[in-house]
C-alpha cells in the first residue's frame, strides 16, 4: 500500500462511493477553476451532511492533509482548485445544501452552506422575497461568504458581507469543532464580530457549513435604460444626479465600453445595437422598487422625465426597454469578449470619482507599451468596479508570452493601487493566480497580523490555498 493509498481509504471508509470521488474522470470537473486554477487531488470529498464534514477534517488534522474548500466552483482567481501534487483533499460542500428556514417577518433565510443562489431565490419567491447579488455565475452560498461577492447591484444593496448577519463554521483546530454564530440580529454590538473571520478569506480560517442572510422585498416594478453619456466627465455628473432624484430607487449604474457592446452584437445572436453608431461608452442604469405601480407612482415615467431633463448637458441619447433586453447585453459580454482572443482579465476599483480618469490613464499605458491589444472593459461604475478586459488577437498571441503578460498585469494594477489607491481584486477575492499582487501592495504590518491570525485559526496550514500572510 501506497503513503497516498492510505488516506484514500480512510476517506472512502468514511464518506462512501458517493462521497469519496478518486478516479481520474470522477475528479476532473473540480479539479479545474472557472477561470484559473488546476491542480491534481487525492480525492474529491463530498460529505453528505456537517457530521461527516466534521469527521473529514478531523482525520486530515491527524494525517496533515490539506484541504480545498469548494463550493460550486465558479471562482475566478484559483482559490477552490488544488495544487499539483496529488496530495491535496478537495472538500466538496455540493451535497450539504438545502433551506433550513424563512423568516418572512424579520427577513432572514438560514441555509446550509452549499445551496446555489438560485435554489435560494427560488425557495424566497414565494414570500416575495429575494437575495439581490446580482451574477453572471450560479455559485453556492458558502462560496459567496469566502469570496465576499458584489456583483451589478452592490450600489443598492451592498456586497455579500453586508448581507450576512451570521454563520456556522467548522475549524480545524480544534479539528472538526462547530464554531455557532447564527445569530440573526441585526444589533449586536456585544464584543467581536467572529463571522467577519470567515467572509471574504477564502475558507483560509474555517469552513462555512450554514449562512444566515438578509433578504430584501421583490421589486414589483423597475425601469431601465442604456444610456450614451455627453463625455466621461458628464458620466460622473449623471452618476450624481441619478443618486440626488432617485436615492434607493438606483439599483445599478453598469458601464460598458464600445468594444463590449460590439463584441456583443457581433457574437450574440438576437441583439440589435441599441445606438446607430456606438457610442465610445454607454451607461446601463437601472430603477426598482418593490411598491407596485400606481398612477402616482410609475418608475417608468418618474425616469422617461429625468433623463430627458438630461439631454444635451449629460446624456446625448437613451434607449428605454424592458430589462431583460437591456440586462441580456450586460450579462452578454463575458463570454462575447472570449470569442476575441486571449483574455487578460482585470477586476479592479478606484474611487468612483476616478474611474475615467484611470480608464485614460491606463489605455494610454496599452497603446504605448503593448500595442495591438484591445481593450472590452464593463463594470459596476456605480460602486467605483471595473472589468478591465483585455483581449489579444489570434495572430499576436506569440508577441505576448506569460513574461510579458505578467509584466502588464504589474504595470495595471500598480496604475489602479499605487496611483489611483484602488484594488488589484474588486470582488473575486484573493487566490494563487493573484497571490502575488496580494504580497506587493500589502503592508508588512498587516501581512504580519495575518500571519498571528493564520496562526490562531490554522496552525498547519491545512486549509485551502490562499495565504493572507507572505509565502516569501
Amino acid at each position: 500500500m501506497t503513503s497516498a493509498s492510505l488516506p484514500l481509504q480512510k476517506i472512502s471508509d468514511l464518506l462512501g462511493p458517493q462521497g469519496c470521488l478518486s478516479t481520474p474522470e470522477q475528479r476532473q470537473p473540480y479539479e479545474h477553476g472557472a477561470r484559473y486554477g488546476s491542480g491534481k487531488s487525492l480525492c474529491i470529498a463530498r460529505p453528505a451532511n456537517i457530521e461527516e464534514a466534521a469527521e473529514l477534517l478531523r482525520l486530515c488534522a491527524r494525517d496533515k492533509i490539506r484541504i480545498v474548500a469548494q463550493g460550486a466552483n465558479t471562482g475566478l482567481v484559483g482559490a477552490s482548485s488544488p495544487d499539483h501534487s496529488g496530495h491535496d483533499v478537495v472538500l466538496s460542500m455540493e451535497r450539504i445544501k438545502g433551506i433550513i428556514d424563512i423568516d418572512p417577518v424579520d427577513r432572514v433565510v438560514q441555509a446550509y452552506a452549499g445551496t446555489r443562489l438560485s435554489e435560494l431565490n427560488q425557495a424566497l419567491e414565494k414570500h416575495d422575497l429575494y437575495f439581490p447579488i446580482d451574477l453572471g455565475a450560479d455559485p453556492s452560498l458558502g462560496g459567496m461568504l469566502a469570496a465576499n461577492t458584489g456583483g451589478a447591484r452592490l450600489i443598492r444593496y451592498g456586497d455579500v458581507r453586508h448581507n450576512t448577519l451570521g454563520l456556522e463554521a467548522l475549524l480545524i483546530d480544534p479539528p472538526g469543532a462547530r464554531l455557532d454564530l447564527t445569530n440573526r440580529l441585526r444589533k449586536n454590538n456585544t464584543g467581536p464580530d467572529w463571522k467577519q473571520c470567515f467572509i471574504g478569506t477564502g475558507g483560509a480560517y474555517g469552513l462555512v457549513t450554514q449562512v444566515v442572510l438578509q433578504v430584501h422585498p421583490r421589486p414589483q416594478q423597475s425601469a431601465t435604460a442604456l444610456v450614451a453619456p455627453a463625455s466621461m466627465e458628464a458620466a460622473a455628473l449623471l452618476l450624481r444626479d441619478a443618486e440626488r432624484n432617485f436615492a434607493d430607487f438606483l439599483s445599478a449604474f453598469e458601464g460598458i465600453s464600445q468594444n463590449a457592446l460590439q463584441s456583443v452584437l457581433q457574437h450574440v445572436p438576437g441583439i440589435t445595437a441599441p445606438f446607430e453608431p456606438l457610442p465610445p461608452y454607454a451607461f446601463l442604469i437601472e430603477l426598482s422598487s418593490a411598491r407596485p405601480r400606481s398612477a402616482d407612482f410609475d418608475l417608468e415615467k418618474l425616469f422617461g422625465a429625468w433623463l430627458e431633463s438630461c439631454f444635451g448637458d449629460l446624456i446625448l441619447d437613451a434607449v428605454i426597454d424592458k430589462p431583460e433586453v437591456l440586462w441580456r447585453i450586460r450579462h452578454a459580454i463575458s463570454d462575447s469578449v472570449r470569442q476575441e482572443g486571449k483574455v487578460v482579465a482585470f477586476d479592479i476599483s478606484v474611487p468612483r470619482s476616478r474611474l475615467g480618469q484611470f480608464r485614460q490613464d491606463a489605455v494610454a499605458l496599452l497603446e504605448h507599451g503593448y500595442a495591438g491589444i484591445k481593450v472590452f472593459d464593463f463594470g459596476h461604475w456605480g460602486d467605483g468596479g471595473l472589468h478591465f478586459n483585455l483581449a489579444i488577437p489570434e495572430q499576436l498571441i506569440a508577441d505576448f508570452p506569460p513574461l510579458r503578460i505578467n509584466a502588464l498585469r504589474q504595470e495595471i494594477y500598480d496604475l489602479a493601487v499605487l496611483k489611483y489607491k484602488g484594488s488589484f481584486s474588486a470582488e473575486h477575492g484573493v487566490g494563487p493566480f493573484n497571490q502575488q499582487f496580494y504580497e506587493r501592495y500589502t503592508t508588512p504590518e498587516q501581512l504580519a497580523l495575518a500571519a498571528r491570525m493564520q496562526t490562531v485559526f490554522d496552525p498547519e496550514r491545512l486549509l485551502g490555498v490562499t495565504s493572507f500572510a507572505s509565502t516569501r
